[in-house]
């Protein structure tokens, strides 16, 4: 990752006489599964899985244990087209961070930060959890995109559900819509 300031670190891994060389065994299948759906994924500086969706740089942290854990993160540069107000854009990543499921939205130095985290075990289907990790991070910009540039309601300061909330459901009521047609 190139701002390594921008998501805290994971410690360290302690290393596994089992592990094979180059890697752990979870950056392994995880470079695979990503080489498997036709990604080209390579390895950065920090050791981190990087790969490319829709013009999108995402990342893959491993860190090898039992269970082994897995983080999917992107980050994006909140660009001067977007509110500028730091509270504004905090409010957004709440209510995304609160709306959905293994998903957190953060700050950091100018940047939007997305990511999603799991403990991975042996057995673990690695290609379905990076897949739907990937969406859901993917996901997760465009609502905050949309939860920063409506006037609310949010979840920090106010009763009613979050506005990004609203649009998930219609988003899903669209879906099923299209559905039955």
């Amino acid at each position: 990752m190139t701002d390594p300031t921008s998501l805290p670190n994971f410690s360290p891994p302690a290393p596994a006489s089992s592990a094979p060389a180059g890697g752990g065994q979870l950056q392994e299948r995880v470079m695979a599964a990503l080489q498997e759906e036709g990604f080209r994924p390579e390895l950065d500086a920090d050791g981190d899985v990087s790969y490319k969706v829709e013009g999108q740089q995402l990342f893959v942290r491993c860190v090898d244990g039992e269970p082994a854990m897995m983080r999917v993160f992107g980050q994006w540069q909140i660009t001067d087209d977007l509110p500028q107000d730091i509270t504004k854009q905090l409010l957004a990543a709440n209510d995304v961070s609160l709306s959905l499921n293994i998903v957190k939205t953060g700050l950091a130095n100018g940047n939007l930060i997305v990511t999603g985290e799991h403990l991975v075990s042996a057995a673990e289907d690695v290609k379905t959890l990076v897949q739907s990790t990937t969406q859901m991070v993917l996901t997760a910009v465009q609502l905050w995109h949309q939860a920063v540039t409506s006037d609310g309601p949010h979840a920090a300061n106010s009763s009613e559900p979050p506005a990004v909330a609203q649009a998930m459901a219609d988003a899903a009521q669209a879906d099923a819509a299209g559905d039955q047609q």
